[in-house]
């Protein structure tokens, strides 16, 4: 990471993880990223398939994983790669570029290692609590490092945009652990992932846990059928849960954890969009060799000579430059406890992000003309990928805008 995490007991005897800017970079971000750029031509190619056939990109999991990018959001003291919330970014772009569903899955996979690891230790816990979250996420990493353990994080159930409000699904303290019953839908890894790790609620406690529920546990069904627009590699199908045990170590966070976090560093909300910068990346790459007449590109004279080709290809440029530059430009600036003006920008960036990437997508297909939208092309797959990302809460486009539309208008 680029900043390092140290100790300190605040007067109220609690322990909080402060950053310090002393310590050199732990991670070469651009390394990371080359990482990917080789596994790249694989995914595009494999892409088709997983799209066509609605499939999970198991394949290219296991890539990561042999790449060391599995344990990529897990600490470095734990036997993970390091990579802060800003490094993850720009790995989970460079994955969106060639296959958005792989991208969109990874992201869940290391929501749940930054819940656990980078953001935990930015949040308030007495010393209690931070040893013994210490000690059940050392178990955690240690499944995803050394045993190649997935993560899927299925948050949503259809009856509330709030992060911490709408959670219908309930976990009975019992001996030893939870017994867990409640549904997730659009959950993400549906039978690919090790781990749903959940938002339910305790009865009579006012705040949300996040467990973890193994995915063998009994009462865990997974129904309905997954035939979607676009992301159709996501397989996020619905998940049931009939009293399913979850052993006590099996929570993410200490209890009131997830609620403090989603107060007070709202920003991993966030961590869907680079998955869609990605992909208009993956857009911007296709538009400049069809124009250019490589492979993809039909017979005739060279496109790129034509100046109103020239001047949509200039638009595109223009759009993605400016969700990039938006979106990173929030990234690398997070904080505990923002102020509005910070998550005013975060809003937009996102809300940015998401819309530009299908208004570049449905460009693309005008400046290209009509063969660029064929079924053997990448594009026409990309434009329907594109359109999801503005519906996908918590931050979708509606709450973003609603949230901006009230944001500095009242004291």
């Amino acid at each position: 990471m680029s900043e390092m995490l140290t100790p300190r007991y605040t007067d109220d005897q609690t322990l909080r993880m402060t950053t310090t800017s002393t310590a050199p970079p732990t991670v070469d971000r651009d390394e990371l990223v080359l990482r990917v750029r080789a596994l790249g031509p694989a995914f595009a190619e494999r892409a088709v398939r997983y799209d066509r056939d609605a499939s999970f990109p198991f394949e290219n999991f296991a890539d990561l994983r042999a790449a060391g990018l599995l344990g990529l959001c897990v600490p470095a003291r734990f036997g993970g790669v390091g990579a802060s919330f800003a490094d993850y970014a720009r790995v989970s772009a460079e994955i969106g570029r060639y296959c958005g569903a792989t991208a969109l899955t990874f992201n869940m996979h290391n929501a749940t290692m930054l819940w656990a690891g980078e953001v935990s230790d930015l949040l308030d816990f007495s010393a209690e609590e931070a040893a013994l979250h210490d000690r059940r996420r050392a178990e955690l990493f240690r499944g995803v490092v050394e045993d190649g353990v997935i993560h899927s994080q299925p948050f949503s159930e259809g009856i509330s945009a709030g992060a911490t409000s709408g959670v219908a699904t309930r976990a009975e303290l019992v001996d030893g652990g939870f017994r867990v019953s409640g549904r997730k839908i659009f959950a993400s890894l549906s039978g690919a992932a090790n781990r749903y790790n959940i938002t339910c609620q305790v009865p009579g406690e006012p705040f949300i846990r996040l467990l973890s529920v193994p995915a063998d546990a009994d009462g865990v069904e997974i129904v309905g059928d997954w035939d979607p627009l676009g992301m159709r590699g996501t397989v996020s199908r619905t998940l049931i849960f009939t009293d399913a045990f979850v052993p006590v170590d099996n929570e993410v966070m200490p209890p009131r954890g997830y609620d403090q976090a989603a107060q007070r560093f709202p920003f991993l909300f966030m961590s869907l969009a680079p998955s869609y910068l990605g992909l208009t990346q993956g857009v911007i790459d296709f538009v400049r060799g069809y124009l250019r007449g490589d492979g993809t590109a039909p017979s005739g004279p060279a496109r790129r000579d034509l100046p109103q080709k020239q001047a949509g290809w200039a638009q595109l440029q223009i759009a993605y430059e400016t969700s990039r530059a938006l979106l990173y430009d929030v990234l690398d600036n997070t904080s505990v406890d923002p102020d509005e003006e910070l998550l005013a920008r975060a809003w937009a960036a996102v809300y940015t992000t998401m819309e530009t990437a299908n208004q570049v997508a449905a460009l693309a297909i005008r400046v290209c003309g009509g063969q660029s939208m064929l079924k053997h092309l990448p594009l026409e797959r990309m434009y329907r990928d594109s359109r999801l990302g503005i519906t996908m809460l918590p931050w979708s486009g509606e709450v973003c805008l609603e949230r901006l539309g009230r944001a500095r208008l009242y004291d």
